[in-house]
């Protein structure tokens, strides 16, 4: 089996002392005079992911899971290190890395005056896809995912944040990607549409040998869906195997751990940190 994904010893630091990114930073974040040290968000990180493969990443706000992604989805470059999706440089073959990808994340934005429809025909044909037979395809993701047809048909600005989550992951669907990005992909979302997504993911996995790398804050959805699992604090990665691994890896207690456990046995912290804690990384 191939490996679809190398991401070797890749550093990536934000910020300077007297950068302009600093001076908008809350005063909680400075030392008093409006500057504040760099920020480490991806410390030296190391893995691979073999093709048809969930892979996970946990890790709290500002973990640096998210940037790991940009990274991959070449909107960053990382400082140092080397990242390769099929063989593919992100740094040297950006345009090639990209047509073997797509990226679903919290923060989607669409136009919101068209419908689903329209905005997923757009997004298509930035992948050169058009005609009836995308329309076709279009409606069958929807309606998989649980929108009712008229909704279809009707403006994003008239949807609820967790069906227009699910307009996000059937624009990446609709490219058949090689490689699908889901960072937090479910945030939002009630526990019916959260199944919805997690058997579509499944499906797309299982059916299309479509390789996922998938960010949550749930530990059931990553439990349930992921081969391996990353656990990532402060940038680097603490701990990396299956599921059953990394919960055979703690004192069971008398009873079986859950990834939770796992978590904060390996940490010290919960998964969630409060909003307001958040470094943007």
């Amino acid at each position: 089996m191939s490996q679809a994904l190398i991401v070797d010893q890749v550093y990536k630091k934000f910020g300077k002392p007297d950068g302009p990114f600093w001076v908008r930073m809350r005063k909680s974040r400075t030392n008093g005079d409006g500057q504040a040290p760099a920020v480490v968000a991806v410390d030296r990180v190391s893995f691979s992911i073999q093709e048809g493969e969930i892979f996970g990443v946990l890790g709290p706000n500002g973990s640096g899971k998210s940037t790991l992604i940009r990274l991959i989805a070449t909107l960053l470059l990382p400082d140092e290190g080397s990242i390769q999706v099929f063989g593919q440089d992100v740094v040297r073959q950006p345009v090639q890395v990209q047509r073997l990808i797509n990226r679903v994340s919290v923060e989607a934005s669409f136009f919101k005056k068209l419908s689903p429809m329209e905005n997923l025909l757009y997004g298509a044909r930035l992948y050169g896809l058009e005609g009836g037979e995308t329309r076709r395809r279009v409606v069958e993701i929807l309606t998989r995912l649980g929108l009712e047809r008229r909704a279809i048909y009707r403006p994003m600005e008239e949807m609820s944040r967790g069906m227009q989550q699910k307009v996000a992951i059937a624009r990446a669907l609709l490219s058949r990607p090689r490689l699908l990005l889901l960072d937090e992909p479910t945030t939002g979302l009630d526990p019916r549409s959260k199944r919805e997504v997690q058997a579509v993911v499944r499906e797309l996995n299982r059916e299309h040998g479509t390789t996922i790398l998938l960010t949550t804050h749930d530990m059931l959805e990553a439990d349930q869906l992921c081969d391996r699992i990353a656990i990532i604090e402060g940038g680097k990665i603490v701990a990396l195997d299956t599921p059953g691994a990394l919960k055979r890896s703690i004192n069971r207690n008398g009873h079986e751990p859950t990834l939770e456990e796992v978590f904060l046995e390996l940490t010290g912290k919960a998964l969630v940190k409060e909003e307001d804690e958040e470094v943007l990384v």
